[in-house]
């Protein structure tokens, strides 16, 4: 089992798999990616002996992030060989939702059993200066076929930022009236490349939190693999409503969650300041080796970002490692 020095157990894995993306939200990328990384891509063959490792040492959960996922031409290979892994009993994949009518059918079909969108804003003229896309509606659309398929689990994530989304909140919560969805707003993360942005645009959830509270909203009990959104329901709406708050001070306590970026890079953290170079225990199939790496890398995790110090790390941008 992987755990830390902390007692934290490890039971999910954020696998990036790309840091390429064709949006252009202006929280992230606004100036598009560097494309030079996908020389060095993680291989098919290396991400289930990955995958392998981690599932031998208590993993249960795989979450394949970006960037954005599908840009990966040989995605439908990479859910199928993450889903066939002996031990992994979740496959969620997050996605900004451009292809997601189109492809939605065959990575259900590979194996996705959860899958998480994102949708900054409900306004489409909005939603497009925010992403630089017109695609609302067919994500919309999207999201709709998801629960149609059955897949056990949809979510939403919206970005919290001030002047854009920050007093929507009826208009989400109208969404998911009748949506069996759960709706996570993730307050605006400081990275090095957007600290003006983020001093102009970020919300604190708190507001939402208490809001949600004194509207009969009550927390919903977490899960082992869940991730760190606190989520709410109300017996008027099918839908869920989450908060993401990484400002408030126990967010890193029930951390569970490790993340594997697409160049086979440990971070321990999404704002740590370090990583762990991975490539060279992912070209045999002897997993021993690696698994023991992960035992020790692990063991250096610290108890909390320090965002409240304002220090990101060396997290250059939130699509390095897929946030």
């Amino acid at each position: 089992m992987l755990m830390d020095r902390f007692a934290r157990r490890f039971t999910y894995l954020r696998l990036s798999v790309t840091e390429n993306c064709n949006f252009r939200c202006d929280y992230c990328l606004p100036n598009g990616p560097d494309c030079t990384s996908r020389q060095a891509e993680l291989t098919v063959p290396e991400i289930r002996r990955l995958v392998t490792a981690f599932a031998e040492l208590g993993t249960r959960k795989v979450r394949i992030t970006g960037g954005e996922p599908c840009l990966r031409k040989d995605l439908l290979e990479i859910i199928k060989t993450v889903k066939a892994v002996p031990g992994i009993e979740e496959v969620a994949i997050t996605t900004n939702g451009y292809r997601l009518q189109r492809d939605l059918p065959a990575w259900r079909e590979a194996g996705v059993d959860a899958i998480n969108v994102s949708v900054d804003s409900l306004d489409p003229s909005t939603f497009h200066l925010v992403t630089g896309q017109n695609r609302l509606p067919a994500i919309l659309e999207g999201i709709d076929q998801a629960i149609e398929l059955g897949i056990p689990k949809v979510k939403v994530n919206t970005v919290l930022l001030r002047g854009y989304n920050g007093g929507a909140l009826p208009e989400f919560q109208e969404f998911i009236r009748q949506r069996a969805v759960s709706l996570r707003f993730i307050e605006l993360m400081r990275t090095n490349d957007n600290v003006v942005y983020y001093q102009r645009h970020h919300i604190s959830g708190q507001s939402i939190k208490e809001q949600l509270l004194s509207d009969a909203w009550s927390l919903c009990e977490k899960g082992t693999t869940s991730g760190p959104a606190q989520e709410f329901k109300h017996p008027d709406y099918q839908g869920k409503l989450g908060l993401i708050m990484p400002y408030s001070r126990d967010f890193c306590d029930d951390c569970n969650r490790l993340r594997v970026s697409s160049l086979g890079q440990l971070y321990l953290c999404l704002f740590t300041e370090h990583h762990q170079d991975m490539r060279s225990y992912l070209q045999t199939d002897d997993a021993e080796p690696l698994k023991r790496a992960l035992q020790s890398f692990v063991l250096e995790k610290k108890a909390s970002h320090a965002l409240l110090d304002n220090v990101s790390g060396s997290t250059r941008h939130l699509a390095m490692i897929g946030g």
